[in-house]
């Protein structure tokens, strides 16, 4: 129809017919033909085909300008701004148009021109333009003119802009009174930004005195207009009782609103929740879900939160591919601790293909970035070559960061370097130091080697007082030789009064934990009845414990017990059998007596044997 009339109109194919033109328009318009609606309009205004008729123009102008035609938005533009002088209608219509070509230019005419006539939002968006410079230069100045003259009109979004000029001190002084002023008339016409930024400025104080109850009053008209910052801020000033009473459950019920909206802070304090099992249920997979959900929003504790969840099987099933994809998330976005795991991964080959390259990689990265234990296991690295060239500089150099930084086994190790000079210069002083570090940290081996040092007068004046203190300290924290050297004290009454009771104490002790010499000891307490009642049944079970361990005295006093049949049935093939072994072993008497044996053939071994035996025996138990 429409191009039937555009035929007529200019005559194409046959004679122009204005009449026509007009008929086939006013069809193709009613049945919603927007171009046609326009230009039946015009044919109105104009008298072409028919008889001038405003009115109608203007109710087809207005028909295409609400399908949105442009030229019937500016036609109807200038209808109002001329004809009915109804600016509002004008600059509404001239807004239409604007944002409908993106036309900037033309927009910012006419906002100028019904700002200039005190139109409010004209005023607004006109600041916009200069402040985004859009259809003209930017001009910060004019912006803010602009914004001042559409918020003393009582408009809300230029008030809060007032706020942030203000705030900021663009193209102003900073006042933090006049931000405050304006956030305040915005926050009372209800702009719900106001409306939370007025509860900050009450709780940190800024243009105003600060008033927590006030603060918590406007977080909470923020939160009920679901401003979602302030819904979590609201569950903050309930759990903390700032502004209110603590109330732990209004807490988890904002945090919770605040969580299901998005709110990634939200979603960890949930978790929280749901793992310590404050005013709710615990329920650790209700954890692992907000958990999952935070990470899943790249927030970063989450992320490295949600590895540990896989990694240790909390919430969910255990899933080392999935923990070391989260600890890689985690460690790629600068989580130090994820580094260290990450690296853990690599060297343990969990969730992943065993990479010692890469574990000293991502060792290396989070020790530069201060994770004391990625210090030590880069120390280890360097010190063995295990994934990089060994190195013992490099190694010296973060056993000493991670000491320094207080790792109780770098400190330990950096003692040893100082001892042995290992990557440093040697050291007895700063050795002696660095034991006497670790130890004050409960490092059993480093009481040990510190008790040493005083004893010895290594590093430091011989001191057989701390020597004692130092041995019963790693004793009593299971360290073995430390409880060897206790008895020796005990025994021979050095820096304590001899006491045999607590010689056999530590022996047996000792002897527990599988020190061989400390069996043999034990032994000869038992058979000499030495702080404690002869027992041959258990020297004979000792000395056997320690024979079998390779201790070459207790076998040679084994052999003793075999060929004299005490506490045991006689035994000459055994007793030479243990007799061949402290032999082999080195053991002088024992070689002596065999050679005798061999000598003299079995006959003779039933005599020079037993007395040479018996001779040694005693002098060795009654010693």
């Amino acid at each position: 129809m429409c191009n039937l009339a555009v035929y007529y109109r200019d005559g194409v194919e046959t004679e122009k017919n204005f009449e026509k033109a007009f008929y086939w328009y006013q069809k193709a318009a009613e049945n919603d033909h927007i171009i046609a609606m326009f230009n039946l309009a015009n044919y109105y205004y104009n008298g072409k085909g028919i008889e001038k008729n405003f009115e109608k123009a203007f109710h087809w102008y207005q028909k295409a300008a609400e399908k949105g035609q442009i030229d019937a938005m500016y036609n109807l533009v200038a209808y109002y701004k001329n004809g009915e002088k109804n600016l509002e209608k004008a600059f509404y219509w001239c807004q239409k148009a604007a944002e409908k070509e993106k036309n900037f230019e033309k927009a910012f005419y006419w906002y100028q021109k019904a700002a200039e006539k005190d139109h409010i939002i004209a005023m607004f968006n006109l600041a916009n333009y200069y402040y985004n410079g859009k259809g003209t230069e930017k001009n910060f100045k004019k912006a803010f003119h602009w914004y001042q003259k559409a918020a003393e009109k009582g408009q809300i979004d230029a008030m809060c802009n007032l706020m942030a000029y203000y705030g900021n001190g663009e193209e102003t002084e900073k006042n933090f009174e006049k931000a405050f002023y304006w956030c305040q008339k915005a926050a009372e016409k209800g702009h719900i930004d106001a409306i939370f930024n007025l509860a900050a400025c009450y709780r940190n104080g800024e243009g105003t005195e600060k008033d927590f109850e006030k603060a918590f009053y406007w977080c909470q008209k923020a939160a009920e207009k679901d401003h979602i910052i302030a819904m979590f801020n609201l569950a903050n000033h309930y759990y903390n009782g700032v502004g209110t009473e603590k109330n732990f459950e209004k807490a988890f019920h904002w945090c919770q609103k605040a969580a299901e909206k998005g709110q990634i802070d939200a979603m960890c304090n949930l978790v929280a929740y749901y793992r310590n099992g404050e005013e709710t249920e615990k329920n650790l997979e209700k954890a692992f879900y907000w958990c999952q959900k935070a990470g899943e929003n790249g927030q970063i504790d989450a992320v490295y939160n949600l590895a540990n969840y896989y990694y240790n099987g909390v919430g969910t099933e255990k899933n080392f591919e999935k923990a070391f994809h989260w600890y890689q998330k985690a460690a790629e976005k600068d989580h130090t601790i994820a580094m260290f795991n990450l690296a853990n991964h690599y060297y343990n080959g969990e969730g992943i293909e065993k990479n010692f390259e890469k574990a000293f990689h991502w060792w290396q990265k989070a020790a530069e970035k201060g994770q004391i234990d990625a210090m030590y296991n880069l120390a280890v690295y360097y010190r063995n070559g295990k994934g990089t060239e060994n190195n013992f500089e490099k190694a010296f150099y973060w056993y000493q960061k991670a000491a320094e930084k207080g790792q109780i086994d770098a400190m330990y190790n950096l003692a040893v370097y100082y001892r042995n000079g290992e990557g440093t210069e040697k050291n007895l002083e700063k050795a002696f130091h660095w034991y006497q570090k670790a130890s004050e940290n409960n490092h059993i081996i480093a009481m040990f080697n510190l008790a040493n040092h005083y004893f010895n007068g290594k590093g430091t004046a011989k001191n057989f007082e701390r020597a004692f203190y130092w041995y019963q300290k790693a004793a009593e924290k299971g360290q073995i030789d430390a409880m060897c050297n206790l008895v020796a004290y005990y025994k021979n009454g050095v820096e304590t009064e001899k006491n045999f009771e607590k010689a056999f104490y530590w022996c047996k002790k000792a002897a527990e934990n599988d020190h061989i010499n400390a069996m043999l000891y034990l032994s000869a307490c038992y058979r000499n009845g030495e702080g404690i009642e002869k027992d041959f049944k258990k020297a004979y079970y000792w000395c056997q414990k320690a024979a079998e361990k390779g201790q070459i005295d207790a076998m040679y006093n084994l052999a003793v017990y075999y060929r004299n049949g005490e506490e045991t049935e006689k035994n000459f093939e055994k007793a030479f059998y243990w007799c061949q072994k402290a032999a082999e072993k080195g053991q002088i008497d024992a070689m002596y007596i065999l050679a005798i044996y061999y000598r003299n053939g079995e006959e003779t071994e039933k005599n020079l044997l037993f007395r040479k035996i018996t001779i040694v025996f005693r002098r060795l138990f009654l010693v």
